[in-house]
């Protein structure tokens, strides 16, 4: 009863009922984009089971993702606060989004020259002992996913503005367009396309997730650009951050690699099968993570300007009920996994014994998911109040324990360990951040 009682309290005094309205459109919306990123994942079972063309295309994307992620995401998160810091001072905006955009494009160009020229080192360094039919494989596939870079960092910028004026309805729906392509490609052009066809469906969709959201920020009229300005105060507080953030992404988003480095010293399908074995968690994570962090970041952003108290109370209320009911998930989930990868997977070139192996790793998986939920939660808190440099700490922390479990754990468990291993420092990590978040409270709760 008491919990209820605060949920109400919570509900009617925390979060503005748009708040909460957009949290459950981004969510069904979230629910139905990423229904067509599983459903692509049952075409691409289907057609190609644990085989290697599956793992030379997660090792070719692999890089490309990171970077993605890593340095352009990390560069979202930060510009979303001091973007309304910026909108907040009453300055005109033009210069600052026309400065973001820019550094947006230059860094996606650098890396993608980067990631071009050293190719031949990333595959040998990290995916040594296979053939060069192996190797020639991968470089054909990387050649094609590696201009998705400057996509997908465009498409990033253009969705944290829709973020931040309220526009969640069209900023949930853009990265639809990929998985839909991709299964065209199979379905109707696998036989033209031939190894390439995953490669270059990717391709294809992250070009048309860029030009739906340019089209949406043009037609409401969200882009303001103007002359760049590098020297302005808030530019200059982006730029301060940025080391920090992108440090602490750097360390997070080296662990799928080392991941996939660990995996590829096992039997040819070990990569595919971790992939497999983590789309459900990813999908049910996924629907809350994308839902909650696109709300609640420029949510949070404004709400610790006029009042940082009301948002450390509001933070702890939403961590506690989103801790139960993703651990109820998590148990369902736990308790279903072989039946669902059975329906959703096995099939055709996907046999009975892959259906085995992935439902394994799945519930190892599984476990991670109220942590990793209430982890973003956290991020998503610490960088609206730019506390980023702990989070670089966080990150090294969770980097040396996720190579010295896979380093012991794969040795007697096999790829069942890399699953463990991932689950165990997601709740490490949830720990740690929580500990600081209360260190904070304590501190503000001093000072005030």
């Amino acid at each position: 009863m008491t919990h209820k009682l605060n949920f109400k309290k919570f509900l009617k005094k925390g979060l503005k009922s748009s708040t909460i309205k957009n949290i459950v459109i981004v969510s069904a919306i979230t629910l139905f984009v990423k229904s067509f990123g599983f459903l692509k994942e049952v075409f691409i079972a289907d057609s190609f089971g644990l085989s290697e063309l599956l793992d030379t295309f997660y090792i070719a994307i692999l890089i490309p993702g990171f970077m993605s992620t890593v340095f352009l995401g990390g560069f979202k998160s930060v510009f979303i606060p001091n973007y309304v810091i910026e909108q907040k001072s009453g300055k005109d905006i033009r210069a600052f989004q026309s400065t973001c955009f820019l550094v947006t494009i230059l860094v996606a160009l650098v890396f993608c020259l980067i990631a071009a020229l050293f190719t031949d080192v990333y595959i040998e360094t990290f995916f040594s002992g296979h053939s060069k039919s192996y190797y020639a494989l991968i470089k054909t596939q990387f050649y094609y996913v590696i201009p998705c870079v400057i996509f997908w960092g465009l498409s990033s910028m253009l969705n944290g503005l829709l973020t931040i004026y309220d526009e969640f309805t069209f900023s949930s729906m853009n990265s639809i367009f990929t998985p839909i392509t991709i299964m065209i490609c199979i379905f109707f052009f696998k036989e033209e396309l031939g190894n390439l066809v995953l490669a270059k469906g990717t391709l294809i969709g992250s070009i048309l997730n860029f030009v739906f959201l340019l089209t949406v920020t043009l037609k409401k009229k969200i882009i303001k650009l103007g002359i760049p300005d590098f020297v302005s105060k808030n530019i200059k507080e982006l730029f301060t951050q940025l080391p920090a953030k992108l440090s602490a992404n750097i360390l997070t988003g080296i662990n799928p690699i080392i991941d996939q480095y660990f995996a590829a010293q096992l039997i040819i399908g070990s990569i595919a099968a971790l992939n497999y074995g983590v789309k459900i968690p990813m999908f049910a994570i996924g629907i809350v993570t994308l839902a909650l962090g696109s709300v609640l970041l420029p949510y949070f952003s404004k709400k610790v300007i006029e009042n940082r108290d009301k948002a450390f109370s509001e933070l702890k209320q939403i961590l506690k009920f989103i801790l139960i009911g993703s651990s109820f998930v998590a148990a369902v989930l736990i308790v279903l996994s072989s039946p669902l990868i059975t329906l959703i997977f096995e099939r055709n070139a996907f046999t009975s014994d892959d259906t085995v192996i992935v439902s394994g790793i799945q519930q190892l998986y599984l476990i991670q998911i109220p942590a990793y939920i209430i982890t973003i939660v956290m991020v998503r808190f610490l960088e609206s109040i730019n506390k980023n440099r702990f989070m670089v700490l966080a990150a090294v922390i969770c980097l040396i324990l996720n190579i010295t479990f896979n380093y012991f754990l794969i040795q007697y468990i096999g790829i069942y360990g890399l699953a463990l291993a991932t689950s165990a420092v997601a709740i490490i990590n949830s720990l740690i951040l929580y500990s600081y978040i209360n260190y904070l409270n304590k501190q503000q709760i001093l000072t005030t």
